[in-house]
Formats: structure tokens, C-alpha cells, sequence
């Protein structure tokens, strides 16, 4: 294979003008991020690990790791990665298999999630949202036609959701179930999936979620306890009913940065799962509204950015960022929701805050993604000769449509 031809250089001038709004939320979110991990996690890293910023420093690394990464997804051409879309989907299953797998796959309070990388733990889940949602947005380039009109190929993307799905539900991992085939859905339905196959196919779905959760007992455990954390305040509500107190010390402005009572062994996982409580704490409802404003100006310019390579004739690279934007748009709902009570404990962290090396890492990854599909807009707004293969999936597109 010929390295050089496989990556297209992109130059800082042409980074530079990526949509601005774009970088400056995602900037605001990383900082905040990092902020927000090296204050809740000070008691928890100082009693743990005997200094009071091994969190912070470990997600300072994880910061890195993913600009490198991001920095070579940034130079690799959006063709790449559909032609890529088979193999990423395989890798991702065989991650998903690895982790079941005792002495590879690593067990943290019950569930088989991780597989120890040395520098960081991967998350086999994260890896297979993203690769579905690359997978995906290939298979509606070139099956426009049977999706849109023969059940055969609506299913066929549903299939392989429903064989990573079991495998989730086997670590467990009920919550990244839900976000990974919510995801496919809507991007089955964004294809051009007829309405009643979408409504058919959203009404089994929640159907078989349902029965997913009355068949084990944490589970239904859990919805007890969400709807009313404060009649087993002790004990199974601790971890809401803790969080719902941060947010009442918060107030409107907050206590001050750095400021948190509940981050000081009270509240469990408030550098993980529960940061927003904290943020809320410190910051206030104010500080809370502001970072969700933050990531809704970063998914609005991340839709905007497919939507312009929808318009341009590039369908791959346009379902690509708004899988991408639904993704981030699940987990920032459903770890919100779950923060402030209005969902049960699903153990997803917030994208960009949350302490974790592989959310942080893959996340980056999809969002330095978005920007090279931004910089390939701006090139063919410009006049720019396309590459062969670029030429070749616009004129299929062409066709199709």
C-alpha cells in the first residue's frame, strides 16, 4: 500500500477555517472538562491514590492521545473510511467478543466493559457505536434504493445491531444498548426508510428494551429507585438522592469553583457518571444551562456541516456527522437525565466532561472527523479537483438519486 497517497495533508490554514462556532463549543467543552475532573476527583484521587490531581493528569493524557489520533483522522479522506466501513464493523465485534472473555476483558463494579491497554482502559461499546454509525452511513450510500423500499434492506443494518446489542447486554452495558441501536434508527429513518417500517421498528424496539428490563431484577431495581430515591435514601436511592442535593446547594449561581461538598466522598462516581452534579454544585443552574448551551451550539454546527455535505452530493460524509451528532446528543440526554432524576441509572458518562480515557479519546476522534468533512466542503466550494474516488461516490450518489 502506498502511505503517502492514503492520507491527504490538511493544512493549518484550512483547519483554521473550520466553522468557527464548531471549534470554539468543542474548545469551551474540553476546557470545562478538564476543569471539572480535577475538581471532582480530588477527594476521590487523593484517599485512592495519595495525590490530590492523578485524575486530572490522567485525563491530560487522554486529552492528548486523542488530538494525535484526531490529527491523523483529520489527514484521511472520508472515501477511506467508507471503504473501510466492513472492516471497522468487524473490528468492533471482535472488541465486543475480547471483553467477554475472563483474563481480557476487565471487571469493574460487575460488568465486563474494559479491555486493559496499559496507558488507558478501551471500552469495547465506544469503539462500536462509532464503527456502526461509519458502517451504517456507507450501507445507505450504497442500498438507497432497498431501503427505501424492501423490508430486506432496512433489516439487514438492524441485524448486525441486534448481534452488537447482544453482546452489550452481555458485559452488561444496557445503556450504550440503547444509545447504539437509537442511533442506527435514526439513521435508518434520516436514509429514507419508509414511516411505517421506522414506527414498526420503534414500537418492537422499546417492546424488547422493555422486556430487557423486567427480565433482570438490578435492573427494575433501579426504576424503583428513580422514581423515588428518597424512600431508600441509604442504600439503593444513595447515589440520586446525593446528586439531587448538589444540585440543591448549587442554587442559581453556585457554590464557587472547586467549592462542591458532595464530590468529598459523598456523591459516588462524581468524577465519572455524575460530573454534571457537581458542575451544577459549583456553578449553579446558571453554569448548568451554559454548558448544555454549549453542546447544543456544538451538535446544531455538527448538523449544519452534514447538511452541507448532504448538499454537495456527498451522502456518506453528511450521514456520517449526524450519526456522530446523535450519538453525542443520546449521551448528553441521557446522562443529564439521569443526574437530575428524570432517568434511571444507565452509567453513561458525559461526552468531553466525564473523567475516561476511551470516551474522551473516541469522541474526539468522531468530532476531528466532522472537521475533515468541513475542510472537504469548503474545498469543493472553492473549486478544488476532487479525488477519483470522491468523483466516483458523488457519481453514484448521482444516480441513485
Amino acid at each position: 500500500m502506498n502511505w503517502s497517497k492514503l492520507f491527504d495533508r490538511v493544512t493549518l490554514r484550512e483547519f483554521a477555517q473550520v466553522d468557527g462556532i464548531f471549534l470554539a463549543s468543542t474548545l469551551s467543552i474540553l476546557a470545562l472538562g478538564l476543569v471539572m475532573v480535577s475538581s471532582a476527583s480530588i477527594s476521590v484521587s487523593e484517599t485512592n491514590h495519595g495525590h490530590p490531581y492523578y485524575f486530572m493528569f490522567r485525563q491530560s493524557l487522554y486529552l492528548i492521545l486523542g488530538l494525535i489520533g484526531g490529527g491523523v483522522l483529520l489527514s484521511l479522506p472520508t472515501w477511506r473510511l467508507e471503504q473501510w466501513g466492513v472492516w471497522l464493523v468487524f473490528i468492533a465485534f471482535v472488541l465486543l467478543v475480547l471483553v467477554l472473555v475472563p483474563g481480557i476483558g476487565k471487571v469493574v463494579n460487575g460488568s465486563r466493559r474494559w479491555i486493559n491497554l496499559v496507558v488507558f482502559n478501551l471500552q469495547a461499546s465506544e469503539v462500536a457505536k462509532v464503527c456502526m454509525v461509519v458502517y451504517v452511513s456507507g450501507y445507505l450510500v450504497r442500498r438507497v434504493h432497498h431501503v427505501r423500499k424492501s423490508y430486506i434492506g432496512f433489516i439487514l443494518p438492524l441485524v448486525i445491531s441486534i448481534v452488537f446489542l447482544m453482546l452489550l447486554l452481555l458485559e452488561p452495558d444496557f445503556g450504550a444498548s440503547v444509545v447504539l441501536l437509537g442511533t442506527v434508527i435514526v439513521l435508518l429513518f434520516l436514509g429514507g426508510a419508509p414511516l411505517i417500517h421506522f414506527l414498526v421498528l420503534v414500537f418492537f424496539s422499546i417492546g424488547g428494551l422493555s422486556v430487557m428490563v423486567i427480565l433482570e431484577e438490578y435492573r427494575v431495581q433501579r426504576l424503583m429507585n428513580f422514581t423515588n430515591p428518597w424512600s431508600d435514601p441509604f442504600n439503593e436511592g444513595y447515589q440520586l438522592s446525593q446528586a439531587l442535593i448538589a444540585y440543591g446547594r448549587g442554587e442559581w449561581f453556585g457554590l464557587g469553583l472547586g467549592n462542591s461538598v458532595q464530590k468529598l466522598a459523598y456523591l459516588p462516581e462524581a468524577h465519572t457518571d455524575f460530573v454534571f452534579s457537581i458542575w451544577v454544585e459549583e456553578a449553579g443552574m446558571v453554569g448548568g444551562l451554559v454548558l448544555i448551551a454549549l453542546f447544543a451550539l456544538m451538535l446544531l454546527r455538527i448538523f449544519h456541516i452534514g447538511r452541507k455535505a448532504m448538499t454537495l452530493f456527498r451522502p456518506f460524509a453528511g450521514y456520517m456527522c449526524f450519526g456522530f451528532a446523535i450519538l453525542i446528543l443520546a449521551q448528553v440526554i441521557i446522562n443529564i437525565g439521569v443526574n437530575t432524576g428524570f432517568l434511571p441509572t444507565k452509567g453513561l458518562t458525559l461526552p468531553l466532561i466525564s473523567y475516561g480515557g476511551s470516551s474522551l479519546i473516541i469522541t474526539l476522534g468522531s468530532l476531528f472527523v466532522v472537521a475533515r468533512v468541513d475542510v472537504e466542503n469548503r474545498r469543493i466550494e472553492q473549486g478544488d479537483t476532487l479525488s477519483q474516488p470522491e468523483k466516483a461516490q458523488e457519481g453514484r450518489h448521482e444516480q441513485s438519486t
